[in-house]
């Protein structure tokens, strides 16, 4: 039923307003169908003006459809439309002789609030309805006014109303057939969507801050006692950025940052975000880690390899600083459209300052992180560092694993 699709079609329209146009075009070429059928046969047993009742409705359903395929004016076309299967089929029951003799011909005004329901909704089909269930009471009390008899046989009567009863049930049936499978194509487009917007709410955000965001409506802030903060940065990177042109030096950022995520991901600890060529990588939020500094010190580990990992030969002369520090924070979601989890505190200040006033090619740790991990891992102290803002600071190199 393609061709239904182009039939009035707006660019602007929502996917809802597209599947209720093509559906009602559906319903009224299902019934024009039928309508050319039963117009024959009357016409051939003599039946004229029974005959020129599905043929009008052939021929003004049609003009309805070149119209709104021209103007694409819906609501007209939808009331003209469902005016016409309501009405028409009680005509042709009164022009035949009543409900029996019409072979319950009227079963297809039923189309109406059914079609309503389908394209304009359960309060409009409510109102479709009552007028199909007005015009079955008015034709009981018409059935004594109307002719004795018709030009069609006992027999033609029962095919009739076998005809009129399957034709009303194949119409229902590919109507409904029709929108669910659309309903169903619809959904599953809807759910391929909602996966992509997903994965992009998981890359900006914690999959359990994700899920609280969707689930609470609140500030999401938190205070985490134990946590370990790694700051890296790529040492010199701003005069080799003026040798670079932009695609070559993005496509080094990427090479080294899409190599840090991938440890990220492997160790499972949260990534931060990134500003220009520094990386700032976090363990113990959202979810509390017991050894959130031991497995801190072996990302800063594997990221300080970076080089022996099939770095291409221009990521292969970039050096890195790095800065661990190990205490409380709080944590958080700031903004409203482009929203970021990000973490403050002192702990954070003092890793930052950790790696700026580093050692190219070394890792710098504070005290805190160094009395977490020094059983396990090889230290080497630095002694006294003048930090700003800080002070003098005791600082140990982190070497290796023991």
């Amino acid at each position: 039923m393609g061709v239904f699709d182009r039939i009035g079609a707006d660019p602007e329209d929502t996917s809802e307003i597209q599947l209720k146009k093509r559906s009602l075009v559906a319903l009224a070429f299902l019934v024009g169908v039928a309508g050319l059928a039963w117009g024959a046969i009357y016409l051939a047993v003599d039946e004229t003006l029974a005959a020129s009742i599905p043929g009008g409705y052939v021929v003004v359903s049609g003009i309805s459809i070149g119209i709104f395929a021209a103007t694409g004016r819906y609501q007209l076309f939808r009331t003209t439309q469902l005016a016409l299967i309501l009405v028409l089929p009680f005509m042709l029951m009164v022009t035949l002789g009543g409900f029996i003799n019409a072979s319950a011909v009227i079963l297809w005004s039923f189309m109406a609030p059914l079609g309503a329901l389908l394209v304009s909704g359960r309060r409009e089909a409510v109102y479709w309805f009552v007028a199909f269930t007005g015009l079955l009471v008015v034709s009981r009390f018409l059935q004594p006014y109307v002719r004795a008899d018709n030009n069609l046989s006992d027999a033609m009567i029962i095919l009739f109303f076998v005809l009129n009863i399957v034709g009303v049930s194949l119409v229902v049936f590919l109507l409904l057939q029709y929108f669910v499978g659309q309903r169903d194509l619809a959904m599953r487009l809807l759910g391929r969507e909602q996966q992509k917007s997903e994965r992009l709410l998981l890359n900006v955000l914690p999959s359990k801050i994700a899920q609280a965001l969707k689930e609470e409506e609140r500030t999401i802030a938190d205070h985490h006692p134990e946590v370990s903060v790694l700051f890296a940065d790529i040492v010199g990177f701003t005069p080799l950025s003026d040798e670079l042109d932009p695609i070559e030096m993005v496509d080094l950022l990427n090479e080294v940052f899409t190599y840090f995520d991938g440890l990220c991901q492997s160790y499972q600890v949260e990534k931060i975000r990134t500003i220009g060529d520094a990386y700032m990588v976090a363990a113990g939020v959202p979810t509390p880690r017991l050894d959130h500094a031991a497995v801190l010190a072996r990302v800063a580990l594997d990221m300080n390899a970076f080089h022996d990992s099939g770095a291409s030969d221009l990521a292969r002369r970039l050096k890195f600083r790095f800065g661990l520090n190990s205490g409380p924070v709080v944590a958080g979601v700031i903004g409203d459209t482009k929203f970021q989890y990000d973490i403050w505190g002192d702990t954070v200040n003092t890793a930052s300052r950790m790696e700026s006033h580093g050692v190219p090619g070394r890792i710098q740790i504070t005290k805190s992180t160094y009395e977490l991990i020094r059983e396990d891992f090889a230290c080497v102290p630095r002694g006294p560092v003048q930090v700003k803002g800080k002070g003098t600071l005791y600082t140990w190199f982190l070497e290796g694993i023991r």
